[in-house]
């Protein structure tokens, strides 16, 4: 199969598309941007400059890539988005570059950014995270992997959102989301494990009792943190996930929403 290219598409000489890209009407495809196999571009969508995406990704109508960082310390750097295999971005969203700072904005694969979606300069993504409609995410905040945020979500620059964990809509975020919890609200507070989501994924039951034991240590005990590591260390089994979630506080920057 070759490319389908509607013909008042707009493709830079120097981007590279892949045989069987479906470029859409009105779209514009800029310099240095690559395109896996597979991969569909919809009606009026955007691909400024310095944009790879991988195999049979999805870009929405109307959405934008690849646009040159908000961030006042940017001096044209070349920098980049990159979107993984399978990841969807839908309507109107928008992803902008990166700055000096990592040199690009990353989506990890099979993950879905909905629709009016932004994610700001030097933002990474992990694999099959999903974000709803209209969040709005500042730069340099990074998102691991299985993470759910819903929609109309502010997230604040340099956070993290940690795997598995989820967030109901319309949340404030100034600080770091733990792994494996639920989270809402503005301000914004911890409602105890994602625990549908780890046993719609395969999580043991031994797993999730030893993460219930770790949050009602760290979050729900009269111990500050550096008692609460002390403790989890000594007390706790080290699962990989109580693993993970004992490296995850220890190292937040911002603090850990409680």
């Amino acid at each position: 199969m070759t490319s389908r290219i509607h013909p008042t598409a707009l493709v830079d000489r120097s981007a590279e598309l892949a045989d069987d890209v479906e470029v859409g009407p009105w779209v514009i495809v800029g310099p240095r941007c690559s395109v896996g196999s597979g991969t569909s571009l919809a009606a009026h969508s955007v691909l400024e400059a310095n944009v790879r995406l991988g195999r049979n990704v999805r870009i929405g109508i109307g959405s934008v890539l690849g646009g040159l960082p908000q961030d006042l310390k940017f001096k044209g750097e070349e920098t980049w988005v990159e979107v993984g295999d399978g990841s969807t971005v839908r309507e109107y969203s928008t992803i902008n570059r990166g700055t000096a700072e990592s040199l690009k904005t990353t989506v990890g694969k099979n993950s879905f950014l909905m629709s009016y979606v932004h994610l700001a300069h030097d933002c990474h993504i992990g694999d099959n995270v999903i974000i709803s409609n209209a969040t709005q995410i500042a730069g340099h905040v990074t998102v691991e992997d299985y993470a759910g945020i819903s929609g109309v979500c502010a997230i604040h620059q340099f956070t993290r959102i940690g795997q598995h964990s989820y967030i109901g809509g319309h949340s404030r975020v100034p600080k770091d989301v733990p792994p494996f919890v639920k989270a809402v609200g503005n301000p914004i507070k911890l409602y105890g494990l994602n625990s549908v989501g780890l046993q719609r994924r395969g999580f043991s039951a031994e797993a999730i009792t030893e993460l219930k034991q770790a949050y009602r240590l760290f979050f729900r005990s009269d111990l500050n943190l550096t008692q609460a590591l002390e403790r989890a260390r000594e007390e706790l089994n080290q699962t990989p996930e109580v693993a993970a979630m004992i490296g995850f506080l220890e190292a937040s920057e911002r603090g850990a929403t409680l």
